[in-house]
């Protein structure tokens, strides 16, 4: 399976778990300590067009507000987040799109292939921390899952040094391969 294909199966996973959130379920905690999950909902909002633009090698103004001030959790956040998902798809489809270099909102610019795999991963991992918080059972593709731990593997540290992971959780060789992503990136499965 193709890079590019990865980011149909994550975000189809997603969109899945995203339509199965119950309202009474925006305050759940999150296997992710800073957020709950009308948090993460935010946080995804927040974050998805810059994701998104970064595959097509454009970018977007963030809100003016930080994330912190922004609620952009609205009656109808799950169609919102439905096609901020689906757009991703969209952007991220394309072989240029990991091609070359691209930026996410920034005048730093980085290798298209390592935004693309932080994408691939944002969109799994929180896919992952909002089925936990919800009470459901989310499940990928063993390929994706094999791309994303190999990738991480080389970069979780990188991911560490910048805050955005927490130190690794230790989880044996022969946990399920989902188990040994998300303790790369600091959460106990």
């Amino acid at each position: 399976m193709s890079r590019e294909q990865l980011i149909d199966h994550a975000v189809a996973t997603a969109l899945e778990v995203v339509g199965n959130v119950e309202p009474d379920r925006m305050d759940a905690p999150t296997p992710c300590a800073e957020f709950d999950v009308r948090a993460l909902v935010n946080h995804l909002l927040f974050w998805g067009p810059s994701l998104n633009a970064a595959g097509r090698k454009a970018s977007v103004a963030l809100p003016a507000a930080s994330e912190a001030e922004a609620d952009l959790v609205s009656g109808d956040w799950a169609a919102e987040l439905a096609a901020v998902l689906r757009d991703r798809v969209d952007a991220w489809r394309e072989p240029s799109a990991w091609e070359g270099t691209t930026t996410l909102g920034g005048p730093q610019e980085m290798p298209a292939a390592m935004i693309g795999a932080m994408v691939l991963g944002e969109t799994v991992v929180h896919t992952w921390d909002l089925a936990r918080a919800t009470g459901q059972a989310a499940a990928w593709d063993a390929g994706l899952l094999e791309f994303l731990h190999a990738d991480l593997l080389q970069t979780a540290q990188m991911g560490r040094d910048m805050g955005i992971y927490g130190p690794e959780v230790p989880v044996p060789a022969d946990a399920p391969l989902i188990d040994r992503v998300v303790g790369l990136t600091g959460r106990t499965p």
